[in-house]
């Protein structure tokens, strides 16, 4: 794996994490900022041919 798709991966990782933690805390601001960037970063995986796992996220 390169340093681009493993840092991808991360990022999304770290992203679902962060959604996830702003839906439990009830904070729609913050959902919002972190599936837009889930979203994004989404999108540059299926640019790229990143093959991600999605979640319930």
């Amino acid at each position: 794996m390169d340093a681009f798709t493993a840092g991808l991966l991360q990022r999304i990782r770290a992203t679902e994490s962060d959604l996830s933690r702003a839906r439990d805390e009830g904070d729609e601001f913050l959902v919002d900022v972190e599936q837009g960037e889930l979203d994004d970063l989404r999108r540059l995986a299926a640019e790229h041919g990143v093959m991600i796992s999605v979640t319930s996220a």
